[in-house]
């Protein structure tokens, strides 16, 4: 999925360019935390999806699907239920981020 195609899809404009910049930086390191399977999206990988969050919030996750429909499908209903922010796609990898309110 191309960026632009992302961009349409995923407004950020809750995050400015700079932190977007940095946090892409930043999730190039990672290696995904939580790995969706052909079980596709569960409540149980949603919660550990929200744990990872809480625990590091910036992640990656590796989306098996191999309809490119089906893994935007997917990223939206995971940002949308965690109330994450879409950072990047690179194939079938997700860089999501949600700010913890503790720190």
């Amino acid at each position: 999925m191309k960026a632009k195609q992302v961009s349409k899809i995923y407004p950020m404009s809750t995050i400015a360019a700079a932190e977007l910049r940095e946090l892409k930086e930043r999730s190039q390191l990672l290696k995904p935390v939580v790995i969706i399977g052909q079980a596709g999206l569960t409540n149980e990988v949603l919660q550990e999806i929200d744990s990872a969050l809480n625990a590091h919030e910036l992640i990656k996750l590796r989306l098996a699907a191999e309809d490119n429909d089906l893994r935007v499908g997917m990223v939206a209903q995971i940002c949308s239920k965690t109330k994450s922010i879409l950072i990047q796609t690179i194939g079938h990898v997700a860089s999501i981020y949600r700010k913890n309110p503790e720190e």
